[in-house]
């Protein structure tokens, strides 16, 4: 009778550990399939980025050609109304994007207002940092209350700390109207789709006061306390943080790490949420090489505009879909929009852009995983 191998339970573990390492190879290699390449179906995504783009061109070739692009920023951040309400019929979307216009215009106020109040009109990187935490809380919670999507402050913080940024700010009845002007456009662009009877959808009085009347319920309204805290902290941290270690370094625009920390916090479970952190990092990366060659070939100003409505194009066809080709097209969106407005050199942006966003996404990653570390450490000591 032949004796059992001593070697066979080392043998059966090397198996079990090879299996377990193919195993991990596999869920790693899906995950960054899903992280970078996967994209969702499409939902009449190219109708809203049509929406999107044409509410951006429209105001910016008009001041382009008028020599007013010290108004640009305004019409930029007006623009935003158009993201708002993708796919709701069209009485929804119309008192989705009145609220998200009314909004936007609140915080443009606010913005120009700060800028101008500050001594010599240069807002000061600790003005913004407070200010920009405030926004992010409170718009949180207004866009929350009022049940808009996209959820969250993201825009609205960098509206508030950009227009707060520019340091010689056009008279304010001029600023204020072109943003007006352009949330108006936005308003019709967004139901100028009834004239074709296949798109057609109601649009009453009595149904746009149903969709005014609907509310929140008391868990849910718990749940966005709870989550415009997350927003004031990794706002907070993020803005502290990037202006500290910008002082330290040299570089600016301290708002762009407050920008990136808030995009992990819209997403369904914790996953999602760090994936669209690493999204952020990533996809700026790409972005910004995108951005190097655009300004590689010195274009003019109207060219420019043209980018930039490309470039909104290609982040409302992705931005539902795939987050990370989404920024490639976010970032060169956001950098021209700046460059548009204020003559600056492009490499201090890459530059300020890469770090600012690093920073930003880390910060964001952690709190998102703050509560469920606290809670492991809690069970740990109990």
């Amino acid at each position: 009778m032949s004796r059992p191998s001593s070697s066979t339970p080392a043998h059966d573990g090397a198996t079990h550990q090879g299996v377990s390492d193919g195993s991990s190879f596999t869920r790693l290699r899906e995950f960054l399939r899903r992280l970078f390449f996967s994209i969702g179906p499409m939902k009449n995504d190219h109708h809203v980025a049509v929406r999107a783009a044409a509410g951006v061109f429209i105001p910016l070739i008009t001041l382009a050609l008028w020599g007013r692009l010290d108004l640009a920023i305004f019409a930029s951040f007006g623009a935003f109304t158009g993201i708002y309400g993708r796919n709701e019929p069209h009485r929804v979307r119309l008192v989705t994007q009145v609220r998200a216009g009314l909004l936007m215009l609140a915080v443009i106020l606010a913005a120009t207002l700060t800028a101008r109040l500050s001594p010599g009109e240069a807002t000061s990187p600790w003005t913004i940092v407070v200010g920009t935490t405030i926004v992010a809380w409170a718009a949180t919670i207004v866009v929350g209350y009022w049940r808009l999507r996209p959820a969250g402050s993201l825009f609205h913080i960098f509206a508030y700390a950009a227009v707060a940024s520019v340091p010689h700010q056009p008279p304010l009845g001029q600023a204020m109207f072109t943003a007006a002007v352009t949330v108006v456009l936005c308003l019709l662009i967004g139901v100028i789709s009834r004239v074709r009877p296949s798109r057609r959808t109601p649009l009453t009085w009595a149904g746009m006061r149903a969709a005014a009347r609907v509310r929140l319920g008391t868990e849910a309204r718990h749940v966005l306390w709870l989550e415009s805290v997350g927003y004031l902290v990794a706002a907070a941290i993020a803005g502290t943080l990037a202006t500290i270690v910008g002082q330290s370094l040299g570089f600016g625009h301290n708002y762009w790490a407050m920008v990136a920390a808030v995009v992990p916090l819209v997403g369904h479970t914790t996953r999602h949420r760090v994936a669209r952190g690493l999204q952020r990092i990533l996809g700026t990366i790409v972005g910004l090489v995108m951005l190097a060659l655009i300004v590689a070939v010195r274009p003019d100003a109207w060219l420019m505009v043209v980018f930039i409505a490309v470039c909104q194009f290609g982040a409302e066809m992705l931005i539902a879909r795939q987050y990370f080709l989404a920024q490639v097209f976010v970032t060169p969106l956001a950098l021209l929009s700046t460059l548009l407005v204020v003559r600056v050199n492009p490499l201090d942006l890459l530059h300020d852009r890469f770090i600012d966003t690093v920073i930003g996404a880390v910060i964001g990653v952690a709190v998102v995983l703050a509560p469920s570390v606290w809670r492991r450490w809690t069970r740990s000591q109990a």
